[in-house]
């Protein structure tokens, strides 16, 4: 018997890599765990022009100057190292629309690699720097992952499932989900926040418990 963890999360929030990170090694040390694993789209940055913009501009904006982020992201540098987490900062260039890239999320979980499709996307843009917004890399992604790079450009040409993405991500700001990462067991229990994966195991053992 499986139990549905949905977990709502972006591309470029650094605590859903670093939660993501904790369920893991949670995960990779209970193999038998019950949870199906479902990934669903919130925007940190719903409004964000579709070009993304520059990263320096976007954050003295939001933090009000270098300070600001640097206060601001101090506890990520932290957490994200005792994760075993390196986030290259220096080479995020741009702050990206992260539609596109939850349509990869989507697609790359018809094909039954969605969780393929996560991991890259982190790695893409929280350790090489990349644009995750940009057409081209989305496609490169998915071919690394073993979709079909020529099919996804296509789609990202359309305006295919975006706004079945949109209407996604408002229902989860309607549900009441203000912050990502949200983990949803079994469609009851809410689990704000990159929690540690003591948390996890705990869950874990408690779920096997009760479907004894």
């Amino acid at each position: 018997m499986t139990v549905r963890l949905d977990i709502l999360s972006d591309p470029i929030c650094p605590w859903c890599y670093i939660g993501k990170t904790h369920l893991d090694r949670a995960l990779s040390q209970a193999p038998s765990n019950p949870f199906e694993i479902q990934y669903h789209p919130f925007q940190l940055n719903p409004d964000m022009p579709r070009e993304g913009m520059d990263r320096r501009a976007y954050l003295e904006a939001k933090f009000g100057g270098k300070e600001g982020a640097v206060r601001a992201y101090a506890p990520v540098v932290e957490h994200a190292q005792a994760a075993g987490l390196t986030i290259d900062f220096e080479a995020m260039k741009r702050t990206p629309n992260t539609l596109d890239a939850h349509r990869l999320i989507h697609w790359a979980g018809i094909e039954g690699k969605q969780l393929a499709a996560v991991d890259a996307l982190f790695a893409a843009y929280f350790t090489e720097g990349r644009d995750i917004g940009a057409a081209d890399t989305l496609a490169d992604i998915a071919d690394s992952i073993g979709m079909d790079a020529s099919v996804v450009l296509r789609l990202l040409a359309s305006d295919a499932d975006r706004d079945d993405i949109a209407r996604r991500d408002a229902e989860a700001r309607q549900m009441g989900v203000t912050s990502v990462p949200t983990f949803i067991v079994d469609g009851k229990h809410a689990v704000p926040g990159a929690q540690p994966p003591a948390l996890w195991a705990k869950v874990i053992a408690e779920i096997a418990t009760q479907l004894e």
